[in-house]
């Protein structure tokens, strides 16, 4: 290894250099400069030239989409005697007003703090590929993993809202109706979880191979 620790190791080569290429939909491996997979028919590219410019696309309209979730309602609620709207930062206060330390918590992390670290990790990614860093090749490839796997529990808090206003439909005793927030989280997730998606991983190792 090279006094950097961050150099490949001798002997060692890329699909790419194998005359190799796997489709991204089955992982089927095709030789180089096949157009179609021959099990999915899913269209077989090296690399995704176009990667960065969906990467930055999509994390741009989900952070767009972030703020109005998290300014305007998640719930309206609806009693006999009042009603009311929460917010996502307004229901964690109100949790941890009634001691429901636990619940609060989950909310916060999976309404916040995830949506915001996925947000610095995909542009973290996107701009490593762009400046070809050589840095931590292996953790970013990991921290990509990460993502998408944190992505199927992205959509949580939607599915309480969706939940909570299927059940709780009393007629005119009590009512729980989504609020645009939920749209909006709904919307900020489906676009991060694109602009993860959009990520071509492979471009992590192309610096390595085109350094000298």
């Amino acid at each position: 290894m090279g006094s950097t620790g961050h150099t490949r190791a001798e002997g060692l080569i890329t699909a790419r250099e194998a005359g190799l290429v796997a489709c991204r939909g089955c992982g089927q491996v095709h030789a180089l400069g096949t157009q179609r997979c021959k099990r999915c028919d899913g269209r077989l590219v090296s690399r995704a030239r176009d990667s960065n410019q969906k990467v930055w696309a999509y994390l741009i309209a989900g952070i767009i989409a972030f703020f109005p979730a998290n300014i305007y309602p998640m719930l309206k609620t609806a009693t006999l005697v009042e009603s009311s709207e929460s917010t996502i930062i307004g229901g964690v206060v109100e949790l941890l007003h009634y001691g429901s330390y636990g619940i609060a918590t989950i909310v916060f992390v999976a309404s916040i703090v995830i949506p915001v670290g996925k947000f610095i990790a995909i542009a973290y990614l996107a701009i490593s590929v762009q400046r070809r860093s050589l840095l931590n090749m292996h953790q970013r490839h990991h921290l990509y993993e990460a993502v998408e796997f944190i992505g199927r529990w992205s959509m949580i808090d939607v599915f309480v809202v969706a939940i909570l206003s299927a059940l709780v439909q009393l007629d005119s005793v009590a009512t729980i109706h989504p609020g645009i927030a939920a749209v909006s989280f709904a919307l900020s997730v489906i676009f991060t979880m694109l602009s993860a998606q959009s990520f071509d991983s492979r471009l992590i190792w192309d610096a390595d191979r085109t350094r000298k």
